[in-house]
């Protein structure tokens, strides 16, 4: 049961990096334009997960589906936590 408790707090902690590198990526595309920055945020929130994926299915493979779950309930939270954040400023 701690070993379900600890994939999923990493798969939340990575959703939530992952999102704020996407974020910041697509701030920097619609701001700035592509640049060294925005390259790097755009590789590190590609491969970022995948690290993270990695060294589960290594450490704990029976518990891989929970960080899976973890990041995506982290990413669509985000999401809908930014719209709506965004929503009520317009």
């Amino acid at each position: 049961m701690l070993n379900i408790i600890i994939a999923l707090f990493t798969g939340l902690a990575t959703g939530a990096i992952q999102f704020f590198l996407l974020f910041k990526f697509v701030t920097n595309v619609t701001g700035e334009g592509i640049g060294k920055k925005t390259v790097l945020f755009a590789l590190t929130q590609f491969l970022f997960p995948f690290a993270v994926l990695v060294i589960c299915a290594f450490l704990l493979p029976e518990n891989l589906l929970w960080v899976g779950v973890g990041i995506a309930v982290a990413l669509i939270t985000s999401a809908v936590i930014r719209f709506i954040s965004v929503s009520k400023n317009k």
